[in-house]
């Protein structure tokens, strides 16, 4: 990537030859430009949200920024790219989406995210610490910025424009005004599981904001509930939990269950802790941010329990789907089963008879199909 700061060489996480999406793009690109054309002060606290993989804050990095991700994957891009162009140790504060934001912003980045909710959350959280002199300014694709998304920034930090398009980017350029009254964060949102689904029907939900399916059951999940495995004294995982509901069901089912949650998104992973507790679900459970199964010990799992996205950002792509299922049959023992549920043009069928040499259909509908893979 080009930058006014010279020429970095940056990767996503993680490498997967079979992934040729670049871990940057124009609006990256374009908002670096605009600080340097602008004689931007760069010398206060410069905070980045949603940077992708860690574009902006590896060519910020002399300037000591902050970045505040939902991503687990975008920090372990970042690290190797801050480590691949020889940024100093802490040379950029590292921050979640639930975590406490500097108390100061000077300098305020926000590459538009896909979730309006997350957005609104993270603009909500910052804005105490944004200042009449804070320059701000989102980035993102022409196709990432709306009518909405702009008016999120108004009424939240301040008057808001947009500049003209460069290579299918826009800025967002917000003059902050302090004294605006903002409205109360509505994150996390609460809601009922409607009946007939099973152990969950009635139960609770919690959703932090940008996790899927904030404020009802999708169809997906609502068919797979009411064709869960028995998972009584079994080890379970929830890979991809979002916000927790088909764990936290199995778990009411199976009082000897115990289930861990994973998710590489930091909302959703404390979105599902909170649905689990929420429920009083007895039994054990484990609360885990990561990349898939990485970290869980081979053969050391019953039962997965999946339903894998199938995009990245706005790219659409099959390859975190592959690496749950590669990463679930590492970590399952011998007997052990993978239950997917996915849309039936996905062909999942084709990948798990690939890989496990063996896929069953369990149920099907007109649009979904959950499967079983043994391990053998």
């Amino acid at each position: 990537m080009t930058t006014p700061w010279g020429e970095l060489e940056l990767a996503r996480f993680p490498q997967d030859p079979r992934d040729r999406l670049r871990a940057w793009d124009t609006a990256d690109e374009y908002v670096l430009g605009h600080l340097d054309e602008q004689g931007t002060d760069l010398s206060g606290t410069v905070v980045v949200v949603g940077d992708r993989w860690g574009a902006l804050v590896t060519a910020l990095a002399a300037h000591r920024p902050a970045q505040i991700t939902d991503s687990f994957l975008t920090q372990e891009a970042t690290r190797a790219n801050l480590a691949r162009h020889g940024a100093e140790p802490g040379a950029v504060r590292l921050l979640t989406t639930q975590d406490p934001p500097p108390g100061r912003i000077d300098v305020l980045l926000v590459r538009v995210p896909k979730s309006l909710a997350l957005l609104e959350d993270q603009l909500l959280r910052l804005a105490p610490a944004v200042h009449e002199g804070t320059v701000v300014v989102g980035t993102g694709m022409v196709k990432e910025i709306h009518t909405s998304t702009l008016t999120l920034f108004e009424r939240i930090l301040g008057p808001t424009r947009t500049s003209l398009a460069r290579r299918k980017a826009r800025l967002i350029l917000c003059t902050p005004d302090p004294s605006l009254e903002r409205p109360a964060n509505p994150w996390p949102h609460t809601y009922t599981l409607p009946d007939g689904i099973g152990a969950a029907s009635g139960r609770t939900v919690v959703n932090h904001a940008g996790v899927f399916c904030a404020d009802r059951l999708d169809i997906g999940t609502r068919f797979f509930l009411r064709h869960l495995p028995d998972g009584d004294g079994r080890r379970v995982v929830d890979l991809g939990c979002g916000n927790g509901v088909v764990g936290t069901a199995l778990a009411l089912a199976n009082p000897g269950a115990e289930v861990l949650f994973t998710d590489e998104s930091f909302q959703a992973v404390a979105s599902a802790e909170g649905t689990y507790k929420a429920n009083g679900v007895p039994g054990q459970a484990e609360f885990r941010v990561g990349d898939a199964l990485a970290g869980v010990p081979a053969g050391s799992v019953d039962l997965v329990l999946n339903n894998p996205p199938f995009h990245s950002h706005q790219a659409t792509t099959d390859a975190t789907a592959w690496r749950m299922f590669t990463g679930a049959r590492r970590a399952l023992r011998p007997g052990g089963e993978l239950w997917v549920i996915g849309n039936r043009h996905l062909g999942y069928h084709v990948k798990l008879r690939r890989l496990f040499g063996n896929s069953r259909l369990v149920a099907s509908d007109p649009k979904f199909v959950v499967l079983r893979a043994v391990k053998r």
